[in-house]
């Protein structure tokens, strides 16, 4: 394993670390990943990784893991230095610089597909990609505005879990579900409403599509009536609702073990 030593923290090639912030992108999909648990998760999958900045630390523990990938250059350094790089201080020792996979089709997704409509936290975006990494719900629809799940919020807080998962983001949501319905798939809506029915008692198609409101709006009125069925949580009355991304969490567990 040849490492790379950092003897001054000013290298074109390390700018990457600090300009990839939350919500950057690059135009070969650049990301970065924080952390020796994301890292880790990552380093087992097919994804391509253009480089490590870490610790010596890092590099003893994770050495098998690590010449498993081909990697063109792996970085060390001091923890002081890192923080240098990203330019603020960090709680981990180490990083990746990597390519994100291909998106898939809609065609490529599987028979259960959590879909998100236009929602705007980073948080909300990773938490829900590791409960469908968990719960087996491995298909992921977003809208192109929203954050992606390899931004480097959301990648920190899905764990990595996010290289699970099929995704496909998608421009304009009445097309995406008119194209899925013809697919055969069923679009349950989570919202609440006088119609909605109660999650202890809906009974999901094989080929299924749960759709997560914004976090503020929800679900439209317009997307709502060309949805199959709306589905709510039961809650105690005077609670309004849950964060979604445990709602997605809550409905996913409810739905996977449905069918």
């Amino acid at each position: 394993m040849k490492l790379i030593k950092i003897d001054t923290i000013n290298i074109e090639e390390l700018n990457i670390y600090h300009q990839l912030r939350d919500k950057a992108f690059t135009s070969d999909n650049s990301f970065i990943a924080d952390s020796p648990k994301v890292v880790n998760i990552l380093l087992k999958t097919n994804i391509e990784v253009k480089s490590i900045l870490a610790t010596l630390e890092y590099y003893e523990e994770f050495k098998e893991l690590i010449l498993q990938k081909d990697i063109a250059k792996l970085y060390v350094a001091t923890k002081e230095q890192m923080q240098g790089i990203v330019g603020h201080k960090i709680h981990h020792n180490c990083m990746l610089h990597g390519i994100r996979p291909p998106e898939s089709s809609l065609s490529e997704l599987g028979e259960q597909i959590i879909m998100l409509d236009n929602i705007t936290s980073s948080e909300n975006v990773g938490s829900i990609a590791r409960s469908a990494a968990g719960l087996g719900v491995g298909s992921y629809l977003l809208a192109k505005q929203s954050p992606h799940p390899f931004a480097r919020r959301a990648l920190r807080v899905s764990m990595g879990y996010a290289s699970r998962l099929k995704i496909h983001r998608y421009a304009d949501i009445f097309q995406t579900i008119k194209e899925l319905k013809k697919d055969a798939y069923k679009i349950y809506a989570a919202e609440i409403s006088l119609d909605a029915t109660k999650l202890s008692q809906v009974k999901p198609s094989e080929k299924w599509v749960l759709l997560m409101g914004h976090e503020g709006q929800g679900i439209s009125k317009e997307v709502l009536e060309i949805c199959d069925e709306t589905v709510s949580i039961e809650m105690s009355e005077d609670v309004k609702s849950f964060n979604v991304g445990v709602a997605a969490s809550i409905m996913m567990y409810q739905f996977v073990n449905k069918v």
